[in-house]
């Protein structure tokens, strides 16, 4: 193996391909053996005591062998075959699946991009979506187009293949989010559009080639097309479907979530409507109500900036923490604590009073990050995630 960096990914790939291993389970045997390639090491009492894990996946050490030579296999497939695998260590791994709990432990892609991008806009809907639907869509696309952003959408019928090619015609990049393998395009009619996105953009899934296709997949893979999105627009939506829980995610997540409204008898406008009214999205109404949630500026326009956290009426120790976050974005709790002088005991008392007030939220993770919420919309949210570890 000539890459340095394949003896790291064959032990994730081999515990990923091991049967009843999902992502949570992934996490936890990595969180308690300190790395897939550990836990195939570690004695076998210690591996047993491991927690969602117990004995009966023990057999997963027994097929080590042959788990590794599948990894092995699939590394030599993406070199041949010219797509990436990357664990969430990886340079080009999206940092903003890393903030979501529940991200994939493993993503295979393929194109030109390295799904590194300043600004995403995730666009999903109805597979049955109706001329209204296309022709929304379209527009989206063609007026978001001035502020640059990748379009993030899931290859399905409707909605999804309409923001793609709107996208390739506007000239933006696309990322494909895929329930299927990337060796398997579904639906195959879309074929052609997968291969095109991939010159500027990538298809994307975090299951591995020559896995076979569940029904399961597709909801999963709706919480990575969230994860990705700086902002999520639904075009069209019936009462149910995979458009709705993908908004669900997004507004879980703390995205900024819109829905184009629609005719009150149309049954693809029953989700948006139905998003708006409960408040769990917004009525979207053209691109500066994008530009206005993410303080994004036009090219030659000065950087919108946003307007700083009120700390005047805060005590000490509550402003030091807020203004320490405002200023370096991103920290680990022990260097807050460092920094501020506030025992962790105290540190923690004190965040979990912010958070009650809505200006922290607490998130997966170690480190204490400076965001906007859409569901504080017009108020700065901190964000801190505390390993529990």
């Amino acid at each position: 193996m000539a890459n340095p960096n394949h003896e790291h990914i064959r032990y994730h790939l081999a515990l990923s391909l091991a049967p009843k291993v999902g992502p949570g389970v992934f996490k936890a045997i990595v969180a308690y053996a300190g790395s897939p390639k550990a836990f195939f090491e570690i004695p076998k009492a210690k591996a047993a005591k491991i927690p969602k894990v117990g004995s009966k996946l023990l057999e997963i050490r027994k097929s080590a062998d042959e788990l590794l030579k599948k990894a092995d296999d699939l590394i030599d497939q993406a070199e041949k075959k010219n797509f990436q695998i990357l664990n969430s260590s990886h340079p080009h791994f999206p940092q903003r699946l890393k903030t979501q709990e529940d991200h994939p432990v493993l993503l295979f892609y393929k194109g030109k991009s390295n799904l590194i991008f300043d600004r995403t806009v995730g666009i999903v809907g109805t597979r049955s979506a109706t001329s209204y639907g296309k022709t929304a869509t379209k527009k989206i696309v063609e007026d978001l187009a001035i502020y640059q952003p990748a379009i993030i959408s899931g290859l399905a019928y409707g909605i999804d293949i309409e923001a793609h090619r709107a996208a390739l015609h506007a000239g933006l990049p696309t990322i494909a989010v895929m329930g299927s393998p990337i060796d398997q395009i579904y639906p195959a009619v879309h074929r052609k559009t997968a291969e095109q996105l991939q010159e500027t953009g990538a298809i994307l899934s975090e299951y591995a080639p020559g896995t076979k296709m569940m029904p399961g997949n597709f909801p999963a893979r709706n919480r990575i097309i969230a994860g990705l999105s700086d902002a999520l627009i639904v075009v069209e939506a019936a009462a149910k479907g995979g458009a709705l829980i993908t908004a669900e995610i997004a507004f879980s997540y703390d995205k900024d979530v819109f829905a184009v409204p629609g005719n009150l008898q149309s049954t693809f406008s029953e989700g948006c409507n139905h998003l708006i009214k409960k408040m769990k999205a917004s009525i979207y109404t053209g691109p500066n109500d994008i530009a206005e949630a993410l303080f994004w500026s036009k090219p030659g326009e000065e950087e919108t900036q946003k307007p700083k956290l009120d700390l005047s009426d805060r005590e000490a120790g509550e402003k030091a923490i807020l203004t320490l976050l405002q200023e370096n974005g991103e920290s680990e709790i022990d260097q807050i604590s460092y920094a501020t002088d506030i025992p962790l005991g105290l540190l923690s008392s004190k965040l979990l009073s912010l958070e009650f007030e809505g200006i922290v939220k607490s998130l997966p993770g170690k480190s204490l990050n400076y965001w906007f919420s859409q569901k504080k919309r017009r108020y700065f949210v901190l964000s801190f995630r505390i390993s529990l570890g």
